[in-house]
């Protein structure tokens, strides 16, 4: 590494940041809502990808965040086996986290595009292993109401706003800010046929030009979380009764919380020398049984019923592993681990809910634990035992139309919940 700072091995972590726009420059098919019509129709908002790049002694590991519904698992591995070897290291130091923006382009079917990204963020992670300097850093927790529980008779939520403060070893001065938000990343609804980065850039916009840093954002476990305001001429079904606010300014209602709260906690946080840096995956096996055909036509006629969803492929799908006698689908699911000092972004590419959070830290018994999803893919809702009982659209209806990029016809099964947060807690290492 040809920099002044890594030749004089401070005994601390080093740091560099890099930021590529992958707006696409074209009209495209995005990816968020089910419609019959995904072609954009303009860019209101800049997309960013945003590599960081951590080392200290012989670990180095490299956190992205993209402003991407998810890529399939696929893509998303192959772009983190490609990095890995710009690095020298696995892919398992390398964390993809997906912003969940609903108004992004779709990675499966646009592949030039997908090509562009793909090779924007390797340029930045050569010139950020270029850039490496030494830091210092801490982790605090504000607390904000950006997002609200999508069921009315559940009031869980993960109001942590989780910040990670890096600033250089030297002079001290703001180099990055890290933060961890908790809400489902479509302020603008099924109306609106614009690229953008949602609530995500909006709050990068603000809190950069207050701060004077970059600000890096990871997706907390929002599959159950809508956010607090929306900006749509829809009464849309995540947002359909008063506790939600529509407005026009919806984005930037978002991001002034976010800059609230963060400002309210930034100066107590006070950065220390990092004495402790790792990134690890481990893997679980999680399994979905086939339901009954008649299930299975129940399900697409509620679908139909409530959401306007044509299940007519997926019911050919489901019937098709049917007859070559599939009785269940096995989902290996990675389980990433990001951790500093005694605090830890830990990620699985799912949409788990909120409570996965919740109990990961109460079990931890760490406020600095950050289980999350969108990590290096997203493969559709992962719900809790009560939602699960439930059914509608996080748990069945989603699967109608997004079952061709997750390998599965039907939700992981009831016990699957207990399971992951048992195996995300007893691995992690903080």
């Amino acid at each position: 590494m040809k920099n002044q700072g890594m030749n004089e091995k401070f005994d601390t972590v080093y740091f560099a940041y890099e930021e590529v726009d992958i707006t696409p420059r074209k009209p495209v098919q995005t990816i968020g809502f089910g419609r019959e019509d995904e072609q954009s129709r303009g860019v209101a908002h800049a997309l960013s990808a945003q590599v960081s790049l951590w080392q200290y002694k012989e670990e180095r590991c490299c956190l992205i965040a993209i402003d991407h519904i998810g890529f399939s698992r696929q893509h998303g591995d192959t772009l983190r086996k490609t990095i890995g070897a710009l690095l020298g290291v696995g892919m398992e130091k390398v964390m993809l986290c997906f912003s969940h923006t609903h108004a992004a382009p779709n990675d499966s079917i646009e592949k030039e595009y997908a090509l562009f990204v793909d090779d924007g963020i390797k340029k930045a992670v050569v010139l950020a292993l270029q850039n490496m300097v030494p830091i210092k850093g801490a982790w605090g927790n504000a607390y904000g109401d950006i997002g609200l529980n999508r069921r009315l008779d559940r009031g869980e939520l993960d109001r942590r706003i989780g910040i990670f403060k890096v600033v250089d070893w030297k002079s001290g001065n703001l180099k990055l800010l890290l933060l961890r938000l908790t809400a489902h990343a479509n302020v603008l609804k099924a109306d609106n046929y614009m690229i953008s980065s949602d609530y995500f850039g909006t709050v990068r916009d603000v809190l950069q030009e207050r701060f004077g840093c970059p600000v890096m954002i990871t997706q907390g476990a929002s599959g159950n979380v809508a956010p607090k305001y929306f900006s749509s001429a829809l009464t849309p079904p995540d947002a359909c009764d008063d506790r939600f606010i529509s407005s026009e300014h919806g984005l930037m209602d978002m991001a002034q919380e976010v800059l609230r709260q963060v400002g309210k906690k930034i100066d107590s946080i006070q950065p220390v020398e990092i004495k402790r840096l790792k990134m690890h995956s481990v893997y679980v096996d999680l399994y979905s049984d086939m339901l009954s055909d008649k299930r299975a036509m129940e399900i697409a006629e509620e679908a139909k019923k409530y959401a306007g969803i044509d299940g007519t492929l997926w019911l050919s799908e489901v019937r098709r592993l049917q007859e070559l006698g599939v009785n269940t689908q096995k989902d290996t699911t990675e389980i990433q681990y990001f951790s500093m000092d005694d605090g830890c972004f830990c990620g699985v590419p799912n949409e788990i809910m909120c409570e996965f959070a919740l109990r990961a830290q109460e079990q931890t018994r760490n406020e600095y634990f950050y289980f999350g999803g969108y990590t290096n893919g997203c493969t559709g809702y992962f719900p809790t035992e009560e939602e699960y009982d439930k059914g509608g659209y996080e748990v069945y209806w989603s699967m109608l139309i997004y079952y061709i990029y997750f390998g599965r016809v039907f939700p992981l099964n009831r016990n699957a919940c207990t399971l992951l947060i048992q195996a995300a807690v007893e691995n992690a290492t903080i």
